[in-house]
């Protein structure tokens, strides 16, 4: 018996996997390993953050964005996008409602959309940090200048979020414009890092061209890269992009790279995504059970909630903040873990 968990035990003590190993753990049909690696991860979670998962609010700020990648909603050349933008004002009273709910981190996400300028975000950081200066300040708004990283941080920002998509530029090529380079984006990452930011780097699951090697190569660069943070999700199609008719990931393959990513990097905040309560109704609290460790609710006005579509069929966009807030807390306790009011921050090993 002992010889068929041997992989799981042998990813969990070196933190390293070879690539028939991942292949093995992606395509076995054996149920007792694929609920063995599911377990030891859970454990590997637990040992490290307890039975706590963090909560974030998320504030989807703009969902203008000057990319056109092709798996992207709200692409550029998306001309079926009802844009907006929230005004300072907005993102202030999101952060208000949502520090009544008890969250301490903000994740301010949005395309990357040339109105909000290194001046506009600064001030929005700041003018939060002023505010709630208990909290954490998170930005996913993508590849920008490291001066530009720079001066986010100087302003308060904490963490950022960019996913890398996928390391390997070939695939990286058949998902973005050629304007676009896998390398620029790990540059950006490296960038991150280096000024001393939480980063978060990540991928979709099931994206379109994704093979064992392409993911492969994704868990080397997280190896590589140590970032704090690691938010993978499933690919779901967008009806209004290039990529509409190709196949959604799934909730299965998700469940077991959260699984593999927690005992490859054991510390990293791990979110258990929107994108996963898309696709499976209890999508989130099995991302919990599968190693994650936060999710993220959404605290953007219910107004704008409908027109940031980055996929179809997006869940909770008709919630007010606190009926996401609550209604996550009682998701949580079903499985046996509790929501904390806390930053929530990345623990060194």
């Amino acid at each position: 018996m002992q010889h068929r968990y041997e992989i799981v035990d042998r990813l969990e003590q070196t933190q390293k996997i070879d690539k028939e190993s991942l292949a093995e753990l992606l395509t076995t049909e054996d149920q007792e390993l694929k609920e063995y690696l599911s377990k030891r991860a859970r454990e590997t979670a637990q040992r490290i953050y307890g039975n706590q998962v963090y909560i974030r609010g998320l504030i989807e700020f703009t969902n203008y964005c000057k990319n056109d990648c092709l798996y992207c909603g709200i692409r550029r050349s998306n001309s079926h996008a009802d844009r907006y933008r929230l005004s300072r004002e907005d993102i202030f009273q999101c952060c208000k409602e949502g520090y009544g709910l008890g969250f301490r981190t903000f994740v301010l996400q949005g395309g990357e959309d040339p109105y909000f300028t290194d001046e506009r975000i600064c001030e929005i950081v700041s003018g939060i940090k002023e505010r709630y200066p208990d909290c954490a300040v998170t930005l996913s708004i993508g590849e920008k200048e490291k001066e530009s990283y720079q001066a986010y941080f100087r302003a308060g920002a904490d963490r950022y979020l960019l996913r890398h998509e996928t390391a390997n530029e070939e695939h990286y090529q058949k998902l973005h414009p050629k304007e676009m380079s896998l390398k620029r984006r790990k540059q950006c990452l490296m960038d991150l890092k280096e000024i001393g930011f939480q980063t978060g780097c990540g991928f979709m699951v099931g994206s379109p061209y994704q093979t064992i090697d392409t993911l492969y190569e994704d868990l080397q660069f997280i190896l590589e890269l140590q970032p704090q943070m690691v938010g993978i999700g499933p690919f779901i199609p967008q009806k209004d992009t290039p990529l509409k008719e190709m196949q959604a990931g799934t909730l299965d393959q998700t469940l077991r790279l959260l699984s593999i990513i927690r005992l490859l990097h054991p510390t990293a905040l791990l979110p258990s995504t929107t994108a996963l309560g898309t696709i499976h109704p209890r999508g989130r609290e099995l991302g919990i059970l599968a190693g994650a460790n936060v999710v993220m609710p959404n605290l953007s006005p219910v107004a704008v909630r409908e027109k940031y579509k980055l996929y179809d069929n997006k869940i909770c966009t008709g919630d007010e903040a606190a009926e996401c807030r609550f209604c996550m807390q009682r998701r949580m306790e079903g499985i046996g873990y509790q929501v904390v009011e806390a930053r929530g921050d990345y623990k060194k090993k």
